[in-house]
């Protein structure tokens, strides 16, 4: 009985801890986000609920442009039900693989960071569901598979607890 309750621990503290960009410090190939996020770019996705369920299947288009350390990345929504959405971010590189970044729906400042082929950036957003708006922590993780695909994958957290997940296929034209 004493090991049953030692592995259910275990498994517990396991399942409470989470990657960490410096995890990713050695992969490659390395994720250059101005290079990668300048010119035209497609995208796919879906959302997930708690449960795994699919609630929303989605299209992007991106137009990104870099002048020295500033970037900026246009992104045209279309969800399945039709619903159309715009957002612009504004990033800054500032150097040793950190970044921040706004936009009009994003709380304060999100804050980025790279290492080898990965980018995990962290923010809060003011996040609008079937007409209600809600205030959820992002916690969005970038993995770049090759030149021109990067995967997507975001988990949205409320009061501590994953109620969402999203994933997205970028494409680089």
């Amino acid at each position: 009985m004493k090991n049953i309750w030692l592995l259910a621990l275990s498994l517990l503290l396991m399942s409470c801890s989470s990657a960490s960009i410096e995890d990713y410090q050695k992969t490659t190939p390395t994720l250059d986000l101005a290079s990668f996020f300048d010119g035209e770019l497609t995208a796919a996705g879906i959302v997930q609920d708690f449960s795994g369920k699919v609630t929303r299947k989605f299209t992007v288009k991106m137009q990104g442009e870099w002048t020295g350390n500033k970037g900026e990345l246009k992104e045209w929504f279309v969800y399945d039900d039709g619903e159309k959405q715009t957002r612009i971010w504004r990033i800054t590189d500032l150097g040793n693989g950190q970044f921040e970044g706004r936009a009009d729906d994003i709380l304060g400042v999100a804050e980025g960071q790279a290492s080898g082929s990965a980018l995990r950036w962290r923010y809060d957003m003011q996040l609008q569901v079937d007409g209600e708006e809600y205030q959820v922590e992002f916690d969005d993780w970038m993995f770049l598979v090759d030149d021109k695909t990067i995967i997507n994958k975001s988990d949205i957290i409320k009061f501590g607890i994953t109620v969402a997940q999203v994933t997205l296929v970028i494409s680089k034209s």
